[in-house]
C-alpha cells in the first residue's frame, strides 16, 4: 500500500524502538521519512536508512529548541514542507519526585512537551499552505495516575495532551488533523533500561492489568501511527487514542 507517497513525514526520536517501527511502516506506506534524532548516536545515518526506502536521517538535539527549529526549517525548506510530524520524542525516567533536579524536571518538560510546540510551529505554515496536513503526539497510558514515580514525565505528558486539543481546534480551519496516541507498557529499549533488572517481574505486571494477556509490540503503534498518518482518518482529531491492550 502506498496511501503516503509523495508525502513528507518529520519523525522525532525516530531511533528509538518505536521510532524505528513507525519510520519502517511509514516508508512501506510510500511517505519519505526524515528521521530525527540526536547528532552524538553512534552510526546513526546508516540506521536510519536501513530502515525503509526514503528514509533519512537529521541530526538535531531537542534540549536546544531555538537551534533544532532552525533545523528543521532548513530541512523543510528543501523538502517543500512536512505535510506529516510525528512528535515521538522522549525521555523518561523512574525516581521519586523528591529526588528529581530542577534541571532534570525541566529537561522532560523540554523533551517531551516544549520541543512538540517547537516543532508544530515550523512545520504548521506547509501544511496550512497544502490545506491538509498530521500531526501526531505521543502521551502515554501513564496519564490514568496509576504508577509512581514518573512525575517529570506525566506532567510533560498531561501538558503535551492540552497542547493536542488546542491546536486541534486552532489548525482544524486548514484542514490540519492532531491527535494523540497513547501507548500503554510497550516492548521496547526504554521499557528494558528502566526495568531491566526485574524484567520478568515486570512483565507479570503488566499482563496483569492488561485486558488481553501479552505484550505490546512497537509495530502495533506503528500501525496506528500510520493511520492516523493517512487520508483515512481525516475526520478524527483532537482525540487521545490509547492502545493499551485494555489497562
Amino acid at each position: 500500500m502506498a496511501e503516503l507517497s509523495g508525502k513528507n513525514v518529520l519523525l522525532t526520536g525516530g531511533l528509538g524502538t518505536l521510532g524505528r517501527a513507525q519510520a519502517t511502516r511509514l516508508s512501506e506506506a510510500g511517505a519519505a521519512v526524515t528521521v530525527l534524532d540526536r547528532p552524538d548516536l553512534e552510526n546513526a545515518e546508516s540506521r536510519a536508512t536501513a530502515l525503509g526506502a526514503n528514509v533519512s536521517f537529521l541530526g538535531c538535539d531537542l534540549n536546544d529548541l531555538s537551534g533544532a527549529q532552525a533545523i528543521v526549517r532548513d530541512a523543510a525548506k528543501a523538502k517543500g514542507g512536512f505535510d506529516i510530524l510525528i512528535n515521538n520524542a522522549a525521555l523518561i525516567i523512574n525516581r521519586p519526585y523528591e529526588e528529581f533536579s530542577l534541571e532534570e524536571y525541566e529537561d522532560q518538560i523540554r523533551v517531551n512537551s516544549s520541543a512538540a510546540y517547537a516543532m508544530s510551529v515550523v512545520c504548521a505554515p506547509a501544511m496550512k499552505e497544502k490545506r491538509w496536513g498530521k500531526i501526531i503526539n505521543f502521551t502515554s497510558i501513564t496519564l490514568n495516575g496509576q504508577l509512581d514515580g514518573y512525575v517529570p514525565y506525566i506532567t510533560s505528558k498531561g501538558a503535551l495532551l492540552g497542547m493536542t486539543k488546542s491546536l486541534a481546534r486552532e489548525l482544524g480551519p486548514f484542514g490540519i488533523c492532531v491527535n494523540a496516541v497513547a501507548p500503554g507498557a510497550i516492548v521496547s529499549e526504554a521499557e528494558a533500561r528502566v526495568f531491566g533488572h526485574k524484567a520478568e517481574e515486570y512483565s507479570n505486571w503488566v499482563l496483569d492489568r492488561q485486558c488481553l494477556k501479552v505484550r505490546i509490540q512497537p509495530e502495533a503503534v506503528a500501525e496506528l501511527v500510520a493511520f492516523l498518518a493517512s487520508p483515512r482518518s481525516d475526520m478524527i482529531t483532537s482525540q487521545n487514542i490509547g492502545i493499551d491492550a485494555g489497562w
